[in-house]
């Protein structure tokens, strides 16, 4: 075997070299596209929906990018100039769609205080929804600026090697593209394991510095060859000190412009792997307490003013129906307010299961945030539950976790489902009559089973659709509740029993409450299942939701869309 010259030597080098330059931009490239479409769905809603538009969007416009390279006549510059556009645009990205959010959501305030408007009047309609339209295309069109410049990558350097070698490379794309393609299962796993958790910013932030690294990686090995050096340098120059400015103190821009789009001051916010959480804080009087409220992903999940009738209401009537209280079921409800609730009927054994570590870890323990405990008002208002004895507590898929119980035979007195709003195609899954049928074997003959069911005002098919497919589970009788928490409006549940006599019945068969929780009465439980006359005519055109089906999501996305217009 012959050594190799020092001139072979140098080229393999460069080679090596040149297939870490794409494996490493093809891993940022695609933490581009995860980064751009699990933003976009955290602030326009539809999660799934949109992350598939936004990759879509991403892979089109790559193709399309790959076809315009050839316009690019000098590759290597193309090629420089290109990266530093690319991390320009991913580092800043992320915060441009969140400050143009921000100020087009607060904009008709602005005009009402500029022109002295009353408190009741608020500007809305002609160009001011057309530029709140406008600014939710932002992730689309940021995700087709950088499928564009990401699709020039591979046929530029494609051509780089082909200059280099100054001939035709048999295996030059297939080189490209498998190095292409393992630089990209590399990224997603970035992502995955250690991205999803970070703050979006710094996500986009420490991925356009690898970005910047490797286009100055590239410049070193080839400044003889890119044009326009000492002005991609400036510019390397201002990005370098762009992404300085964002690790600093891009935490305080994004507190800055949530508290731009929440009525309070936002005192903490966290990415986890599954969802985006924000914590707010209003001070109502000097003497009295702030006003604490919490956020899954824009949309408000309890404040401390009114949690304590949520609660009651989801608890109480399914405790009360119950003929036991020795073994009770939690799904959701990792805030640790509903197991508040249920320890005060002192449980031999509390099993929840949530999806979401991180949210049971910041409703459980202490978390300490720049010297204070930021959580600690929230740790009383639930005072320490999640950490009781008593309770069990089994993270993960709970349509999933559900299945383990049933194979170890496990049974329930109450079941209490306290699942966010079917908002998310995810979530349609634990509103199906498959999984209410599961929870129905997992019930005792005597037990009673409640599911936090949306508003009965606000998502009427919704909600009317949530008992028609606790019924199709065969659940013996179900029945619909509804009352007024002030942060929600007009709120509903669903109440169910495995055998006769139904919820109510025996709710009434009560001639004093046995536990008090200084505020529900057996009147209000009772009050709380009649409904205006009329209100279930349009129950046999509701249809039930089947796994697979999205009934649920569809019934409850359209009805919020068309309240969204109307207000």
């Amino acid at each position: 075997m012959t050594a190799l010259s020092t001139k072979e030597k140098l080229a393999w080098y460069n080679d090596f070299l040149i297939f870490l330059i794409i494996a490493v931009l093809a891993g940022c490239g695609l933490v581009y596209e995860y980064l751009l479409s699990h933003y976009a769905g955290r602030i326009l809603g539809a999660l799934e929906s949109t992350i598939y538009a936004i990759i879509g969007i991403m892979i089109v416009a790559m193709g399309i990018g790959a076809l315009l390279a050839r316009k690019i006549t000098d590759p290597f510059t193309g090629f420089a100039w290109l990266e530093s556009v690319i991390a320009l645009f991913g580092s800043s990205s992320v915060l441009l769609i969140a400050f143009a959010n921000a100020y087009t959501s607060i904009l008709p305030h602005i005009i009402a205080q500029h022109y002295d408007l009353p408190g009741d009047i608020s500007p809305s309609g002609g160009w001011i929804n057309t530029l709140q339209n406008t600014v939710t295309y932002l992730p689309f069109f940021f995700a087709l600026l950088l499928g564009l410049a990401i699709g020039m990558e591979i046929p530029l350097m494609a051509r780089i090697r082909a200059t280099l070698y100054q001939k035709y490379l048999e295996h030059n794309p297939g080189d490209i593209y498998g190095v292409d393609y393992i630089g990209a299962g590399i990224g997603a796993a970035c992502w995955v394991l250690f991205m999803l958790k970070l703050d979006i910013h710094l996500s986009a932030a420490f991925t356009a510095s690898a970005n910047l690294a490797i286009g100055l990686l590239f410049i070193y090995l080839f400044y003889k060859k890119i044009r326009y050096l000492p002005l991609l340098l400036i510019l390397h120059s201002f990005i370098a000190i762009l992404l300085y400015f964002i690790f600093q103190y891009g935490q305080n821009w994004v507190y800055s412009m949530e508290d731009m789009l929440y009525r309070d001051h936002v005192i903490y916010s966290l990415n986890t792997p599954y969802q985006h959480i924000t914590v707010t804080e209003r001070i109502i009087a000097r003497n009295k307490p702030a006003e604490i409220a919490f956020f899954i992903n824009g949309r408000t999940q309890f404040t401390s003013s009114d949690e304590k009738i949520y609660h009651s209401m989801l608890v109480y009537p399914a405790m009360l129906a119950s003929a036991r209280h020795d073994n009770i079921l939690v799904i959701g409800g990792g805030d640790g307010l509903a197991v508040r609730e249920i320890l005060r009927w002192n449980p031999k054994k509390v099993t929840l299961l949530d999806l979401d570590k991180d949210i049971i870890d910041f409703f459980s323990y202490p978390k300490t945030y720049h010297g204070d405990i930021i959580n600690q008002r929230l740790l009383n208002l639930n005072q320490h539950s999640l950490t009781d004895p008593r309770v069990q507590i089994s993270i993960g898929d709970a349509f999933i976790n559900v299945d383990q119980l049933l194979e170890e035979n496990k049974h329930f007195d109450t079941i209490i489902v306290d699942l966010p709003d079917p908002g998310h195609p995810d979530l349609n899954k634990l509103y199906s009559s498959q999984f209410y049928a599961k929870l129905k074997h997992l019930l005792y003959a005597d037990g009673a089973m409640v599911v936090q069911s949306t508003s009965p005002y606000h998502a009427k098919n919704a909600f009317l659709s949530i008992g028609k497919t606790l019924l199709h589970a065969q659940l013996s009788h179900v029945q619909q509740y509804h009352y007024n928490v002030p942060s929600f409006g007009e709120w509903g549940w669903s109440l169910a029993t495995k055998n006769a006599p139904s919820a109510k019945a025996r709710i009434q068969a009560f001639t004093e409450l046995p536990i008090s929780d200084h505020w529900i009465t057996q009147g209000i439980i009772l009050a709380a299942f009649e409904f205006s006359q009329h209100y279930f005519d349009v129950l046999p055109h509701i249809k039930i939701n089947r796994l697979g089906s999205y009934t649920i999501y569809n019934y409850h996305h359209k009805a919020w869309k068309e309240e969204q217009i109307e207000y």
